[in-house]
């Protein structure tokens, strides 16, 4: 793995939300995005080498929805960015962490990405991510 890419943070009101790290970190987000497979608004906002991602569900069903109704607002995933996604899954996968999708998915940011189940990570979602080249 080559370094944090990101922390994913679920938040129930984006444009609040999006105020709220533009007070905190001084700068606007450099990109917001609507991630249909994940039924997912999403924001990153540059701080150092590292991107905050704020995540919204866009449906009651998605993903974050279910997060935030389960644990509330607050850190969700964090990302690594990899040179080689494939190559990464099936090393851990041989190292015995459970996947949580078999091949790489198109995710927010211009990045392909896998997440590995908290279940094999000490509670934490971990998120694969390699720039679509």
């Amino acid at each position: 793995m080559v370094n944090v890419e990101h922390i994913g943070i679920a938040v129930k009101n984006f444009s609040e939300a999006n105020a709220l790290y533009f007070k905190l970190l001084g700068v606007e987000p450099y990109k917001t995005e609507f991630v249909e497979s994940e039924a997912v608004n999403t924001s990153f906002f540059k701080v150092g080498g590292t991107k905050i991602e704020l995540l919204e569900g866009t449906t009651p069903d998605s993903a974050i929805s279910k997060f935030i109704e389960k644990r509330g607002e607050g850190i969700h995933h964090i990302a690594f960015e990899v040179e080689d996604i494939l190559a990464e899954m099936e090393r851990l996968k041989g190292e015995g962490f459970i996947l949580l999708n078999e091949t790489p998915k198109k995710g927010a940011d211009n990045k392909l990405v896998c997440f590995v189940h908290p279940k094999s990570a000490n509670g934490v979602l971990v998120e694969l991510t390699q720039e679509i080249r």
